[in-house]
């Protein structure tokens, strides 16, 4: 197992890594839950449901990126939404930002998030 972290993704706020990956003839990329934390400053960048969900998915691009992956390697995600009202926005940016490489998924709505974050994404990826 190899610890993976990019420069370009937001530095964990606790005792995690950005993601591990597996080695061997297939390697399996756990990336950790990315909220809207802007990389370069380490602030989390607020805003419209669109806009955090944008973040966040640039945010595993690039770790997945970091590991030599794409969206077209993700096989799980899991979204957290601090309220399912913001189900339908969040979705419609996530639809259009995998551009129709849709993994296996649940989202399920939590009493919080951290920074007060109102979406939070992990995910699996394979190569």
């Amino acid at each position: 197992m190899k610890v993976v972290n990019t420069i370009k993704a937001p530095q964990p706020i606790g005792p995690y890594n950005q993601a591990v990956i597996t080695t061997g003839e297939t390697s399996t990329l756990y990336i950790s839950g990315q909220i809207a934390i802007d990389p370069e400053s380490g602030a989390f960048c607020g805003g419209s449901i669109e806009e955090q969900t944008t973040l966040v998915l640039k945010n595993l691009l690039a770790i997945l990126e970091e590991a030599g992956m794409n969206y077209s390697n993700l096989v799980k995600t899991t979204i957290f939404l601090s309220d399912m009202a913001h189900f339908k926005a969040m979705n419609e940016t996530y639809s259009k930002a995998l551009e129709n490489h849709f993994p296996a998924r649940e989202t399920v709505a939590v009493k919080g998030l951290p920074a007060g974050a109102d979406v939070e994404i992990s995910g699996i990826a394979v190569k």
